[in-house]
């Protein structure tokens, strides 16, 4: 698999792509984490929408039981947050589907009207072969490595600012 590291630029251009796709029409925004927060985050701020919340899903690692297994969501909004509402659920990467179409159900389930926007969607790994995301900036079948996933080196964290803010 090829590896494609990407510049803030490149997802400032995919976010200019998806913008006029998705204006006007969500009132709420579930950011899967972790890799929905950065694009969710500018998405939200561009499209001034003030409902921002998370979900944490998380599956088991076993290869023998992958596809079988029910997911574990560790963070999720409450119904009552999502009755009723249009919700724009965002990730990084549509890979397997399986994540972000597992807080589809959950956001359906409580009554709201989802819909599913990625940067990227890669169909040949898809797991549904039925579905797609609503919304993406790009199809690849590339290894993404986004900026905000870029290895700082084993020092970065432990850099004191150069001033200090008083």
């Amino acid at each position: 698999m090829h590896r494609e590291e990407l510049t803030w630029n490149d997802i400032e251009a995919l976010i200019d792509h998806i913008l006029p796709q998705v204006a006007g029409k969500y009132d709420t925004i579930v950011m899967v984490t972790r890799g929905g927060i950065i694009p969710g985050g500018m998405l939200a701020e561009a499209l001034d929408i003030r409902d921002v919340l998370t979900a944490v899903v998380e599956f088991p690692k076993d290869p023998e039981i992958d596809r079988f297994v029910w997911p574990n969501f560790l963070q999720f909004p409450t119904d009552n947050l999502l009755r009723d509402r249009s919700v724009l659920i965002v990730d990084d990467v549509w890979d397997s589907g399986r994540t972000v179409n597992a807080v589809r159900g959950r956001v359906e389930a409580a009554g709201g009207l989802a819909r599913i926007c990625v940067l990227h969607y890669k169909p040949s790994h898809s797991r549904f072969r039925e579905r797609r995301p609503d919304y993406y900036g790009a199809v690849t079948d590339n290894w993404i490595i986004y900026p905000w996933e870029i290895d700082r080196g084993p020092d970065f964290a432990l850099t004191a600012p150069s001033r200090v803010l008083s």
